[in-house]
């Protein structure tokens, strides 16, 4: 399950090369775990917060099809070991990409993952609140911002649309000081099952997609039942310039993610190869020599022993960042995360139970927690940042208080 708990806010071997076998320890051993989680806000009003969330995943079992799924996993075996024989040891930032985006095979690409039937649960899933709440925050910055008349709203990873779908009903309720805004929605999503999803969400109809050119900059498009216009896009990049707001709830999290040990040698990545003396399995190996990877993102003075880093989630921060600072606005991003002390967090999560992120690739949803530290290095010189403060008390500043004794009548 992934809910919120207690949250931290930031307003902003057949292998042609010889590797050396490493075995990576992980922390994740248990089917309940609390872990930390993070929110982050930027904006260009010198005013960003970072939040810490706890997440309980909950232990429960799933009616999937085994025999699909099992198909399924040797399908995606069967290329990742063709990959790694023609083309040596691959990042782990590859192997995810590949486990989680292939377009034949993705794990995200083609199925529903949320909900009780799925691997994971989201908060926005569970309650309407958070999704409420998160829409008055998207007012009170449009109104700090000067009350634009006209903006963007933008999620990233929507989900099924549950929480766009709670905002929108925020939205609703403030038409009297909101009802002349020229408001568009805009969805960032690449799973052609989950924007079928959203669509019937937010606009009551099962929209096609327009095209499946991922080269294309709207692949989809509808009015939601508020009356708002609607777009589906691949990129970020690809929604038009404009002030806006923008969400991203757990998103981050399943970014690829590059991992470096600390070595007698100096720093190495770990890569992922072929077990020479287990048939059809996979295994962590360090690479033979310093990356490009591990000269770029390692900083001077590391102390901890095992690093992290998400080049995507660089690039998506810049992007978010850029905007803000060109044409105004606000980002809020909520998600597993820590500020720069975290080791190794990769893990995988099948039928809401922890999964060995080497077995049965495809199969199970693959997740690191973010580094909120190294997106605030991202946006520095364009954006402010403050925090981290926990989720409990930017739900509390946000009236979750005042909301739940309504909800008790």
């Amino acid at each position: 399950m992934r809910g919120a708990a207690d949250s931290k806010l930031l307003k902003f071997s057949t292998s042609k090369y010889p590797c050396e076998a490493v075995h990576i320890w992980s922390p994740w051993i248990t089917s309940t775990k609390c872990e930390n989680s993070c929110l982050l806000s930027l904006d260009n009003n010198c005013y960003a917060v970072a939040a810490h969330q706890t997440i309980l995943r909950c232990q429960c079992s799933s009616s999937g099809e085994k025999k699909e799924k099992s198909d399924q996993v040797s399908s995606m075996l069967k290329h990742l070991i063709f990959k790694i024989k023609s083309t040596g040891p691959i990042t782990v930032a590859e192997y995810m990409r590949e486990v989680l985006t292939n377009p034949v095979k993705g794990y995200y690409l083609h199925r529903d993952m949320l909900g009780e039937e799925g691997d994971f649960v989201t908060s926005p899933e569970i309650s309407q609140i958070f999704g409420e709440l998160l829409g008055i925050w998207v007012v009170s910055e449009w109104m700090a911002v000067g009350k634009p008349k006209t903006f963007h709203l933008v999620e990233l990873g929507p989900g099924r649309g549950a929480l766009m779908n709670d905002i929108l009903r925020v939205f609703d309720q403030f038409r009297s000081m909101m009802g002349k805004c020229d408001i568009s929605v805009h969805l960032v999503e690449i799973s052609p099952k989950l924007s079928e999803l959203q669509a019937i969400k937010l606009t009551g109809e099962k929209i096609p997609s327009e095209t499946n050119d991922r080269s294309s900059p709207v692949y989809k498009k509808g009015t939601t039942m508020t009356g708002l216009p609607v777009f589906w896009y691949y990129h970020l990049q690809d929604i038009p310039q404009g002030k806006g707001f923008y969400l991203a709830h757990e998103f981050f999290d399943a970014l690829p993610i590059h991992k470096f040990q600390k070595t007698k040698h100096g720093w190495m990545e770990v890569l992922i190869d072929i077990d020479p003396e287990v048939p059809d399995t996979l295994r962590f190996v360090l690479a033979p020599t310093t990356t490009l990877f591990a000269k770029a993102f390692i900083q001077s003075g590391e102390t901890r022993d095992h690093v992290e880093v998400s080049p995507a989630a660089g690039i998506i921060i810049q992007e978010l960042a850029c905007r803000i600072e060109n044409n105004g606005g606000a980002a809020l991003i909520t998600d597993y995360g820590h500020d720069g002390q975290k080791t190794d967090t990769l893990r995988g999560f099948c039928d809401h139970k922890l999964h060995d992120v080497l077995i049965a690739p495809g199969t199970a949803d693959l997740t690191a927690d973010v580094d909120f530290s190294f997106l605030r290095r991202m946006t520095e010189g364009k954006v402010a940042s403050l925090g981290p403060i926990t989720q409990q008390e930017f739900l509390k500043n946000m009236g979750i208080e005042v909301r739940l004794k309504f909800s008790l009548y």
